[in-house]
């Protein structure tokens, strides 16, 4: 048995990352159980614990380094990682390069060099207990097969819709599970580097070439495309819920400087402020889903989390990963942050609530002053005595 830690290496460069959301986990075991007749049967252990899905390898050639989906447990009291994956599917010679964990469980979009391919969740009998696993759908999903390599994917919160975005700058966004196709944008961007659906799923932005355009789902058009400056580069995108009940967005920019955080209003699409992070390239970025926390990786290997009210640094983890980070995901509760990296580790690293400890440290002061003041009170005749003046 490896050594309990957070941050564990699987043999292949790993590009993609998400975590398995419970209620498909608690599915499947009901429904095996279903299966077998045997309601009474208590479910195994691994129905109430918490998994990764990775996604990496060494692409198509004589590499030696296969390609392959991984399924990671993680034990969130002990903050550690198995140290072998619970599960292992092959894709052959397609490098698994980005994945969309459906958010209710109904298993995991893999994009590929030439299509996507549908991946479900099962369970898998064992001697002593029973694993999650993943295999293989028989659907086939005709309208991503031979499009060649989609560079992002993503559900909306509800798992009804599906988005891509390909190298080739096509859009498309798609009724799930029908695969219904009610936008499909020829010319979005030069190439789609990444694109992500607001809380609501009313809007869809992209990113690529160019400005980053706005999409309303519902009538299937573009209406808002947000001007980049002279020296910046859009390379990532999140919608976030805002503290003021308003949804906000958040763009990452490449500057000659360093990587800055745009942050933008939804209802005009103007800039609201501009905050440089980094100087390194940014890599990777994620929002957590309540929208307090930022997280960005970069191709240091380094991890910065953020407060999104005050864009003030709340944790660094220097040199989480020796390669460049591909991957970010807060876990639901955003107490966690899931990072991949390509060279071949997965770490998920603890998020410490700055306000809570905030609070603590003036708790802490506040009773040492009152000690303090209690103190001198009791002894009075320690405090000196000014001279009464002279007559």
């Amino acid at each position: 048995m490896g050594e309990i830690s957070n941050s564990q290496k699987y043999g292949v460069p790993l590009y993609g990352a998400g975590w398995v959301p419970p209620s498909a986990i608690r599915s499947i075991f009901s429904k095996e159980d279903a299966d077998s007749g045997d309601d009474s049967k208590a479910p195994p252990p691994a129905a109430e614990e918490n998994h990764v899905v990775l996604a990496g390898g060494g692409g198509e050639g004589s590499s030696g380094i296969p390609n392959a989906l991984l399924v990671a447990k993680f034990d969130f009291e002990a903050n550690s990682l198995s140290d072998r994956p619970v599960a292992r599917l092959s894709t052959g010679e397609d490098l698994p390069y980005r994945i969309a964990v459906h958010p209710g469980g109904e298993g995991v979009i893999c994009s590929l060099p030439k299509s996507c391919r549908l991946y479900e969740w099962a369970a898998v009998e064992k001697a002593d207990d029973s694993t999650l696993d993943l295999r293989s759908s028989e659907r086939a999903l005709e309208h991503l097969e031979d499009v060649g390599q989609q560079l992002s994917l993503a559900f909306n919160n509800e798992g009804t819709l599906l988005a891509t975005g390909g190298e080739d700058g096509k859009l498309r966004i798609f009724q799930w599970p029908a695969m219904e196709l009610t936008l499909n944008e020829a010319n979005a961007h030069a190439s789609v580097k990444d694109l992500h659906f607001s809380p609501d799923g009313k809007l869809l932005v992209s990113v690529g070439s160019g400005p980053a355009r706005v999409w309303d789902v519902t009538n299937s058009i573009a209406i808002a495309a947000l001007q980049k400056e002279n020296d910046e580069q859009f390379c990532f995108c999140k919608f976030s819920p805002g503290r003021d009940g308003n949804q906000v967005l958040y763009i990452i920019a490449m500057k000659d400087r360093g990587a800055c955080i745009l942050k933008w209003n939804t209802t005009t699409w103007r800039k609201m402020s501009s905050k440089r992070i980094v100087r390194d390239a940014v890599s990777a970025f994620d929002v957590s889903i309540d929208g307090k926390l930022l997280a960005v990786g970069t191709i240091e290997g380094n991890i910065w989390v953020l407060s999104s009210n005050s864009m003030s640094v709340q944790t660094v983890v220097k040199k989480a990963h020796l390669g460049l980070v591909t991957a970010l995901r807060f876990s639901k509760d955003s107490r966690y942050l899931l990072s991949a990296s390509m060279d071949s580790s997965a770490r998920v690293t603890q998020i410490k609530d700055e306000e809570k400890n905030g609070l603590r440290l003036w708790i802490i002061l506040l009773m040492i002053l009152l000690a303090i003041a209690a103190y001198f009170v009791k002894n009075k005749e320690l405090l000196p005595q000014q001279a009464a003046p002279a007559t």
